[in-house]
Formats: structure tokens, sequence, C-alpha cells
């Protein structure tokens, strides 16, 4: 079981590739921050597959702060982009 989890870690970080590619070519800065909380959705997921995989319940305590930093940098992102419009 523990090898199914890895794949589907290094799976989740494939996807990265594309959420990268986004963060690199998005045509609006939406497309940016979409790709960003890709990144940050797919931390939590990794950490979670690895906190199983090596049986360390402390890593669940570090994607529950990842999961949250993802939150903040969207709220931020979302006022920002806001209060720019006229």
């Amino acid at each position: 079981m523990n090898e199914f989890y890895l794949g589907m870690a290094l799976f989740l970080l494939l996807t990265l590739v594309a959420g990268l590619w986004r963060v690199l070519r998005g045509p609006t800065p939406a497309d940016r921050m979409l790709a960003a909380q890709l990144f940050g959705t797919t931390a939590v997921a990794c950490v979670l597959l690895l906190a199983e995989v090596y049986d360390r319940p402390s890593l669940r305590d570090v994607a529950l702060v990842f999961a949250l930093l993802a939150a903040v940098a969207a709220v931020a992102f979302v006022r920002r982009a806001w209060s720019e419009q006229p």
C-alpha cells in the first residue's frame, strides 16, 4: 500500500508541471492565482500522503499549515485584485 501512496504523491507532483506552465503563460492574473492555489492544494495532498506512508502524525499538522497559508494567499490576492479596480 505504501507504493500506491508514493505513486500518488509522484502523480500529484507531476500535475505541478501543468500548474507551473499556467503560472508562466497564464494570460490573466486570475489564471496565475488559480495555478498557485493548485500548488497549495497539491502540497497539502502530498504531505498527507507522505504522513500515511511514513506514519508521522506531525506531517498532518504541516499539511494543515499549508492549507491555511493557501487560503490566506487567496484572500490576499482577491483583496488586492478588487482594490485595483476603478
